[in-house]
């Protein structure tokens, strides 16, 4: 129903104060609220129902305006009960941002106006449309004549003539229509980050975007009453091939029934990996309580079959650590930080999603790894099954591409989510992981954890939203780079490096990437010539002016090591 309908009915006791331009907005709900923030309880089209209670002043006006403009809400219809005339301030406030205000009579109950609007909206989305629902529900429930995303995508295809695909967010596809090519990595990877960024501002959903010239919609698949903005690193969303900006109300309505739809299939797999959890939970608690080997052993027989089914020969292991430090959301949020339990939540089901490569299509992968929790952060048990009769891997080990059967490669995990995960984290937040080597055995796992640890400090101590660092590195000067003071730091790099930057910007002459390439090269002139493609002479000619600029000297090796510190700190 239309917001100009609601006059037409003089028993409903509206009056408009405001926004007459906007009164052919859509009405899609009724919700009633005295909340001073009742963002998390909107999903847009609400013609939001209040009483006042919320305005202690007139500067609350403007705010609570502000977050109902921004949830996308139809209109506002305040009650003249409690202050007997709608105060002047709300109704500027609701006019700066666009908002349709209306006053209640005080003989006029709220409910009377709910009864009203749900009577309508339910009657308009009768017929065709609550058929099509109906029919995806059926498909959505379990049996044999269930279905999972895919039916309901392929439903899309067939009735709406819609492509549509359901990701994660790290742009992984965990469904699709049937019909076509699966959506490309690269356009997958965008869409979740863009959708994920959208979220995280409060910007109003769908999200509407262009890739290589082609439309798309991503809405958001969100389950529970959490803020949307709490729980982005987690929840699905289905990205649709087309804009969504000028489809009518009732298209909306479907896709939004849709994900909800889809939301409860997201809920029925996350506890279908209760068994995994608790499985890598008691082995991560007998592990950090320095339970005796063969306990532990015995709890990772346990978990093998769940976690590599069929496989005669017990698996190698490797531990992966996680941790996520965001920003809480909202004003009345900001001065208390992320509980440790909440902010270890996040990592583990991000790690569970992260550990399975974005290319690979469909649910099944995250079925192999088991993610515990431990405060604020998350330990991941990564099977790798023990080589053949041949001495080779097993071809199961692969991991999907972000590895091979000696374990996880650092590298290749970052280079797989680094783009969309740094979206959907931003300004405020971070994620740090830390890569064991494979152990062989119950022994080895005490120091496996060990070892992520101490590589996920050091991914933390470089900038960056999303940052990785390997067992391989511990045995080299970075190992000691994350417990340098961050003051040390800065004075250090500053002393050594400012004067160079100062010369670059003024000058444009490059001589920090000059410096850079020159250590890579071990000081070959003509190896760092080549690659920075100049003259030795003038490679000769930047050095010297390093050299002069710094007071060093990088013929030896105290101050070449200085500058390669210098800029790994940087």
């Amino acid at each position: 129903m239309r917001l100009r309908a609601l006059l037409d009915n003089d028993s409903l006791g509206l009056r408009l104060l405001g926004g007459e331009d906007e009164l052919d907005r859509t009405v899609r709900g009724v919700m009633t609220t005295d909340l001073r923030d009742p963002s998390r309880y909107l999903s847009g089209g609400e013609l939001v129902l209040t009483g006042l209670a919320w305005r202690r002043g007139p500067e609350d006006s403007e705010p609570f305006a502000q977050i109902l403009a921004t949830a996308g809400v139809a209109g506002l219809a305040a009650g003249e009960a409690e202050l007997g005339t709608v105060p002047e301030d709300l109704v500027v406030a609701c006019a700066r941002h666009r908002l349709p205000l209306f006053s209640v009579t005080e003989s006029v109950a709220f409910a009377t106006i709910t009864e009203h609007v749900v009577r309508q909206v339910s009657t308009e989305r009768a017929g065709d449309l609550a058929a099509v629902v109906d029919r995806h529900r059926r498909l959505m429930s379990s049996g044999p004549a269930g279905g999972g995303p895919d039916v309901v995508l392929d439903l899309l295809r067939s009735d709406l003539d819609l492509a549509a695909w359901v990701l994660s967010p790290t742009g992984r596809q965990i469904a699709g229509p049937s019909a076509g090519a699966p959506l490309p990595h690269a356009t997958a990877a965008h869409l979740a980050g863009a959708h994920m960024a959208a979220v995280r501002t409060g910007r109003r959903q769908p999200h509407r975007t262009v890739h290589e010239g082609a439309a798309y919609s991503v809405f958001p698949v969100h389950s529970g009453t959490r803020d949307p903005r709490e729980t982005v690193l987690s929840d699905w969303m289905l990205a649709v091939s087309a804009d969504a900006g000028d489809w009518p109300a009732e298209r909306l309505d479907l896709l939004q029934g849709v994900t909800q739809l889809i939301a409860v299939e997201r809920d029925r797999r996350e506890a279908a990996r209760t068994v995994r959890r608790r499985l890598a939970q008691e082995v991560l608690e007998l592990v950090q309580t320095g339970a005796p080997p063969a306990e532990i052993a015995a709890r990772l027989r346990v978990a093998a079959p769940v976690l590599l089914p069929g496989l005669g020969a017990a698996p190698h292991w490797q531990v992966i650590v996680g941790r996520v430090d965001r920003a809480p959301h909202g004003a009345e949020q900001a001065d208390r930080p992320q509980p440790p339990d909440e902010a270890g939540a996040v990592a583990q089901s991000l790690l569970e999603e992260m550990l399975v490569d974005p290319r690979a299509a469909g649910p099944t992968g995250s079925d192999r790894i088991a993610v515990a929790q431990t405060d604020d952060e998350a330990v991941a048990l990564v099977p790798l099954p023990a080589p053949g009769g041949d001495g080779e891997p097993h071809a199961e080990a692969s991991l999907s591409g972000l590895g091979d059967g000696t374990g996880v490669h650092t590298e290749a995990l970052l280079d797989a989510v680094q783009e969309p995960l740094s979206q959907g984290l931003g300004d405020d937040g971070r994620l740090t992981l830390g890569v064991s080597a494979a152990v062989h055995s119950a022994e080895g796992l005490r120091g496996a954890l060990e070892e992520a640890r101490h590589a996920r400090r050091v991914a933390a101590a470089r900038p960056g939203a999303v940052r990785a660092a390997g067992h391989e590195e511990l045995a080299s000067h970075v190992l000691l780079l994350p417990f340098v003071p961050d003051d040390v730091r800065r004075a250090f790099t500053a002393r050594l490096l400012d004067p160079l930057r100062e010369y670059d910007r003024k000058h444009r002459a490059e001589l920090v990437p000059t410096l850079d390439a020159f250590l890579s090269a071990d000081g070959s002139w003509t190896r760092c010539a080549a690659r920075l493609h100049l003259h030795v002479n003038t490679l000769r000619y930047r050095v010297s002016r390093i050299e002069q600029l710094t007071g060093r000297d990088l013929s030896r090796l105290e101050d070449k090591l200085d500058f390669f510190l210098a800029l790994r700190m940087s």
